[in-house]
């Protein structure tokens, strides 16, 4: 049995219970980062061996993690926040163990996409989850632009050296449209910051920038047309 198990994205009492005794009783754990794991598992006084799953050596852990399955072992995988899968490893090691018919289970928890979303001020009947963009800037402006017509709210994920590049060319391509920037998220230090994206940029370029970030930004609108008495 394979197991999706999601971690908190910041305040470590944000995870549930099934999580914390999957995570108890697996025989391995699969871990993005195992530094990081390790804090949230001496937290909850698990003590289980770990072995890297990440996207530097995906490809090639992924078929040991198979024999492993195959031969009746209980893996969990978690990523460094959030659920596994999402803008993180683990899609190569599910695809493979459907393939090979080993009981994949997904554990909910903590989302980022969502705790942004519904602290937004947005818009939240529908919306398009981009993750992370392209680091240079001619695929990222074409990223953007992608969806420039989209009336669906946007959700990207961005890290801190990329943030305000990210931020000023999502005002060129899609114009000074309502945005928030989460980070932190449900840490101590939690930061939201909503405006317009000629409004957040410079609060941004004058802060200290730690962490990843969520970046929500409104949807097209298509101009009112004007009516005969205007």
């Amino acid at each position: 049995m394979l197991y999706l198990v999601a971690t908190p994205i910041g305040n470590l009492g944000d995870i549930t219970y099934r999580a914390v005794e999957v995570l108890k009783n697996v025989d391995l754990i699969a871990s993005e980062d195992s530094r990081k794991s390790s804090i949230l598992l001496n937290h909850y006084g698990i003590s289980k061996p770990q072995t890297a799953l990440n996207n530097f050596n995906e490809r090639k852990a992924v078929p040991k993690l198979i024999e492993r399955l195959e031969r009746g072992e209980t893996i969990a995988l978690i990523t460094s926040a959030g659920t596994p899968g999402i803008s993180d490893p683990g899609y190569l090691l599910v695809h493979a163990a459907l393939e090979a018919e080993i009981a994949v289970e997904v554990i909910p928890g903590p989302s980022a996409v969502i705790t942004a979303l519904t602290l937004a001020d947005l818009p939240l009947h529908s919306f398009t989850f981009k993750g992370f963009p392209p680091n240079k800037e001619g695929p990222r402006k074409r990223f953007i632009a992608m969806d420039a017509k989209n009336p669906h709210t946007l959700v990207f994920y961005e890290s801190p050296y990329r943030l305000v590049a990210f931020l000023k060319n999502a005002l060129e391509v899609l114009g000074d449209r309502q945005a928030v920037v989460a980070n932190d998220l449900t840490k101590k230090f939690e930061r939201i910051l909503r405006g317009n994206l000629t409004e957040i940029i410079p609060i941004i370029e004058n802060a200290p920038i730690k962490g990843e970030f969520v970046i929500c930004i409104v949807g097209f609108e298509e101009p009112k047309a004007k009516s005969l008495s205007d």
